[in-house]
């Protein structure tokens, strides 16, 4: 490669994006800055955070900056260095971004990786990168699931919540999944070993309440929301008394021009709930810990965490909106070379 390749955010998106808002541009490979290193990205994560970071709009991180590379956690080697820390061919995972090489400051967020440890680099990405350890931080430190409890999933056959449904399972829960179409819902069940699975699709919030009311008549205990919109609202609806909600994504909502927010709220007052807004952001020192554990259930056989894996930085686009649509049939992520 005599080039760095970067996917550029050129346009804020209104809506769902679209391909006119990124460029994919060639420029010349940086070098190493003072105290630093240059990292040749191998493999990046695609995540609905991403989404956010676009918008100029308040958030817990600053907007993407126009005219730069789309912000993404990468796995690479690095490719030079003037950091005695990082010698070129060392494995690294961190914040950098969708281009083929990112010159990463001293004191950044991208710290060394063991890939002897695992079958592909990528799994630094999904079950003991970001992805992974938000199930796992999100369940055990903020839900603590009890044996006999009932746990609700939303966006459950995506990477978190097939994650935090086989978690559930680990720890004695009654796990209920909320997916989109029957393929996936057979997936929560077959492949992730769910009690139920619920297709919200074509379905009113009445009747998706009434169908999540059948499955857990007791209501949820846990209810892990990655989606948000009609879907929590149903879910809103099926509390047990003291329910804990851990809000961890509202990816109905991220392309929504309008956001209706959640008009059943008044239901956590009624059941005495607890609502808490999660971030992985929060447990980044406790990573080694909980990427420990998640491994050990991989070995055991106790928990699966498929990847979807996209080819080729010049396919960032179409890549990134499987997110959307449905598509992703796991962790969503990108092979850059």
């Amino acid at each position: 490669m005599s080039v760095n390749r970067r996917f550029l955010l050129i346009r804020r998106p209104h809506g769902d994006p679209v391909e006119e808002d990124f460029q994919l541009v060639e420029e010349v490979i940086p070098g190493p800055p003072a105290g630093g290193f240059v990292v040749r990205n191998h493999f990046a994560s695609l995540d609905p955070a991403q989404r956010g970071w676009m918008d100029d709009a308040p958030s817990y991180m600053p907007p993407i900056p126009l005219g730069e590379a789309v912000w993404a956690t990468t796995v690479g080697v690095v490719h030079a260095s003037d950091n005695p820390a990082f010698v070129p061919g060392d494995w690294v995972m961190g914040l950098n971004a969708l281009e083929d090489y990112s010159p990463v400051m001293p004191g950044g967020f991208t710290s060394p990786i063991d890939i002897s440890l695992f079958d592909t680099p990528s799994r630094y990405l999904s079950a003991v990168g970001a992805v992974g350890l938000t199930a796992y931080f999100g369940m055990l430190d903020v839900a603590k699931p009890q044996p006999g409890e009932t746990l609700l999933v939303s966006g459950a056959a995506g990477a978190v919540g097939s994650a935090v449904g086989q978690i559930g399972k680990i720890h004695g829960c009654r796990v209920i999944g909320i997916a989109g179409g029957a393929d996936k819902c057979r997936r929560l069940v077959e492949d992730y070993g769910f009690d139920v699975a619920i297709d919200y699709k074509g379905k009113s919030v009445d009747a998706l309440a009434a169908e999540i009311a059948g499955a857990a008549p007791g209501g949820a205990n846990i209810v892990f929301e990655n989606v948000g919109g009609d879907v929590f609202d149903a879910e809103l609806m099926n509390l047990a008394l003291n329910a804990r909600i851990v809000l961890c994504g509202l990816i109905s909502e991220y392309n929504s021009p309008v956001k209706h927010g959640a008009r059943n709220l008044w239901q956590i007052l009624v059941k005495q709930a607890v609502l808490h807004g999660f971030l992985i952001a929060a447990y980044v020192d406790r990573f080694a810990e909980g990427g420990a554990q998640m491994a050990q259930w991989m070995e055991a056989g106790q928990l699966k965490i498929d990847e979807d894996i996209q080819d080729g930085l010049e396919n960032s686009y179409d890549a990134f909106m499987r997110l959307f649509s449905g598509q992703n049939t796991g962790k969503l992520i990108l092979k850059i070379v």
